[in-house]
């Protein structure tokens, strides 16, 4: 498992090699681009800026995880759901040209006048149209477990399913409400262990999930991809992700001392 960014919140105001300044000193691996923040990698950049963004992250060693993006498939308008079927497509061709293995996508809730299952269609089928063009381009697309409703695993496994394609995987969140009666998100994990792409974590210092059982369930899954720290902006931004650094490689069985030397 490797240690990334979302830069939203904490790098949202970073421009692309200040990220990379605070990735190198902090110990991160890589970054997810969102969408919106002053690293400004956008649909409006030319061929030639692209690529300068490609070239600036490969002679750095950091990696762009992804490019995050804010489209998302539930509205009711079919037009509405045509544009952020095409958007995230566009999109999908920023991440091939700048490097980017993946975009995330997200459902940001279930429409209150069909059946909950009828929107999970709506969304897989979406999502299946974007993944079969991302992946002629390389480019896998990750479905956030986000929104009202939306966010529960069991939809996200209907929109898996509606979805029907090896490229379509998953964000894990790390959302409150996933655990059972006994604090275990094993029943959870289990419904999308076969589709996660990345993780996304979030205050891993705090007692507010059971961050160690995740760790071992990815662990035991097989997971060798990034686990992206989603965070709030600190007052000390590379102190505070030292810290955070410290933790994930303790959770994750990856804590050595003295730091190999890179």
């Amino acid at each position: 498992m490797k240690l990334g960014m979302v830069t939203y919140n904490m790098g949202k105001d970073m421009d692309c090699p200040t990220l990379i300044r605070f990735c190198k000193e902090t110990g991160l691996q890589g970054v997810e681009l969102r969408t919106s923040h002053a690293h400004k990698v956008e649909l409006d950049l030319s061929k030639e800026e692209r690529a300068d963004v490609k070239k600036l992250f490969a002679d750095s060693g950091i990696e762009i995880v992804g490019l995050g993006s804010t489209y998302e498939f539930h509205a009711k308008d079919p037009a509405e759901v045509k544009k952020n079927i095409d958007g995230a497509i566009q999109y999908a061709q920023l991440a091939a040209d700048v490097g980017a293995p993946s975009i995330k996508v997200r459902p940001n809730g279930l429409r209150d006048d069909v059946p909950p299952e009828q929107t999970c269609e709506q969304i897989g089928k979406a999502l299946r149209q974007v993944g079969v063009f991302a992946a002629g381009i390389g480019v896998q697309v990750r479905l956030e477990v986000h929104g009202k409703d939306s966010c529960e695993p069991k939809m996200i496994r209907k929109m898996m399913d509606a979805a029907d394609h090896p490229n379509v995987l998953v964000c894990w969140n790390s959302n409150s409400g996933e655990q059972d009666a006994n604090g275990s998100i094993q029943a959870n994990f289990d419904l999308l262990k076969d589709r996660i792409g990345q993780v996304h974590i979030t205050e891993i210092g705090v007692y507010q999930y059971p961050w160690q059982q995740l760790f071992d369930l990815l662990k035991s899954n097989g997971f060798k991809g990034f686990c992206l720290a989603e965070i709030a902006y600190n007052a000390e931004p590379e102190r505070f992700m030292k810290y955070y650094k410290t933790l994930f490689d303790l959770y994750s069985g990856q804590y050595v001392y003295p730091q190999p030397k890179a």
